[in-house]
């Protein structure tokens, strides 16, 4: 089966891929957008993307992708984030003037920055391609932030290991499906929905959810792209396909202006 994934190889979409698909080929994207166009093309025929992280919260491109694109959530996956100081070997620690990752990787080593003020925190596309582009250019005085997989695979020597804030440190993960599928066990439900710009409009909205007791795990608004000031809220709760959750979104379609159902899935 052919999986694409957001990053290069030795990236921890790659270990997430693997571990949540046995036997896969992965196809590495650079961007997020190509590993949907991807599987909406049906190129292949799932991706594993990263959805949000303990430390540093959601990765809110995938969101908007998510609401917009004809895609389902089957699964999540939470994998440990360990993050590394990886250069060209020969390079030492006080050699870094630069460290490449991906934003996201790079907010999570805050305190790593804020001890070594010489070293430049730089964004880059993805965790294991910025070691592939330190290595590959033979640059000697930046280093790659990434896992231990990305040093082994590209050949780069550990400088520093776990390097992230806090050890509780997870990212969470979807496998995504072009069409619905709902395997055994989904006990767990994302969804995104937009109200009426009116007052009492979000009560109204969640209160479907209390009537039912139906816990809700997540909440958060992002901007409605070509409507200012409107946003659209991204909801996980915990149920599965199931009739409290159906009469739920049944109700919440009578009080919203849009209600996507983005997933139905086993909870990590």
């Amino acid at each position: 089966m052919k999986v694409a994934i957001q990053g290069e190889m030795g990236s921890f979409s790659h270990e997430a891929a693997r571990r949540m698909v046995a036997g896969c080929s992965l196809v590495p994207c650079a961007r997020s957008v190509e590993v949907f166009d991807r599987l909406e093309r049906g190129s292949v025929a799932a991706a594993v993307i990263p959805i949000e992280n303990s430390l540093a919260g959601s990765v809110t491109e995938h969101l908007d992708l998510l609401s917009a694109r004809k895609v389902f959530i089957q699964r999540e996956f939470r994998l440990r984030i360990v993050h590394n100081l990886i250069a060209v070997p020969g390079v030492r620690l006080g050699d870094v003037r630069r460290a490449f990752s991906h934003p996201v990787a790079l907010d999570q080593c805050r305190d790593f920055f804020r001890h070594r003020p010489r070293i430049e925190p730089t964004p880059f596309y993805d965790t294991a391609g910025s070691v592939k582009h330190v290595i590959a250019g033979g640059l000697r005085d930046a280093a790659g932030i990434a896992g231990r997989q990305a040093a082994k695979v590209y050949k780069g020597r550990i400088l520093a290991s776990g390097i992230e804030d806090d050890k509780r440190n997870f990212t969470r993960f979807f496998l995504l499906r072009r069409r619905p599928s709902i395997v055994p066990g989904a006990n767990k439900t994302s969804i995104a929905f937009r109200v009426k710009n009116i007052p009492g409009a979000l009560f109204k909205a969640l209160s479907v959810f209390a009537l039912r007791e139906i816990s809700l795990s997540k909440i958060e608004s992002r901007p409605l792209r070509g409507r200012p000031w409107e946003y659209v809220f991204y909801v996980d709760f915990l149920r599965g396909d199931d009739e409290p959750a159906r009469n739920a979104l049944r109700h919440l379609a009578e009080v919203s202006d849009l209600v996507k159902v983005l997933g139905i899935y086993p909870a990590a």
